[in-house]
C-alpha cells in the first residue's frame, strides 16, 4: 500500500492529471473527468485536495462508492496540515485509518466466529428437521 501526503497529492491537479482524497484514500480520477455524471468541473474544483466532504455531500451511492476501487492508488497521510487540508479533516483521516485498521485485524475472527456457527447450527438444523418430519407421521 502506497502512502501519500497532501504534497503528493496537490501535485495532480489539472484535467491530465487528477487526484482526489476521498476518506483518506488516494484516487486518480483522471480516466473519470469524461465520464463523470456530474461533469468533469465537479472533479476538477476538488483536484489535488481532499474532496471527502464534497464526495459525501453529493450523495453518491454504494455503485459510486464501488467505483472508485477502480481508480484507488493509495492511502492519505494527512496528519500534518498543508495546503488548505484542515486539521478537522486530519483528525477524521486519522480516525478513519485506525477504524479501518482495527477492522482489517477482526476480519479473520469474525469469519472464523461465522464458520463455526455455521459448523453447529446447520447439524442442528438437519437434526431439528429430521425429528419433525417423524412426529409428523
Amino acid at each position: 500500500m502506497k502512502v501519500f501526503d497532501s504534497d503528493d497529492v496537490t501535485r495532480h491537479n489539472n484535467s491530465q492529471d487528477c487526484w482526489v482524497i476521498i476518506n483518506a484514500r488516494v484516487y486518480d480520477v483522471t480516466k473519470l473527468l469524461n465520464d463523470h455524471p456530474g461533469g468533469d468541473k465537479a472533479l476538477l474544483d476538488v483536484a489535488g485536495k481532499d474532496a471527502s466532504e464534497e464526495f459525501e455531500e453529493a450523495g453518491h451511492g454504494s455503485a459510486a462508492r464501488l467505483m472508485l476501487d477502480e481508480y484507488y492508488v493509495g492511502e492519505a497521510n494527512l496528519l500534518t496540515p498543508s495546503h488548505g487540508i484542515s486539521t478537522t479533516m486530519n483528525l477524521k483521516a486519522e480516525a478513519h485509518l485506525k477504524q479501518q485498521k482495527i477492522m482489517e485485524e477482526n476480519m479473520p475472527s469474525r469469519l472464523g466466529f461465522i464458520i463455526k456457527s455455521v459448523r453447529l447450527l446447520f447439524p442442528i438444523t438437519i437434526l431439528g428437521g429430521v425429528l419433525a418430519f417423524m412426529l409428523y407421521k
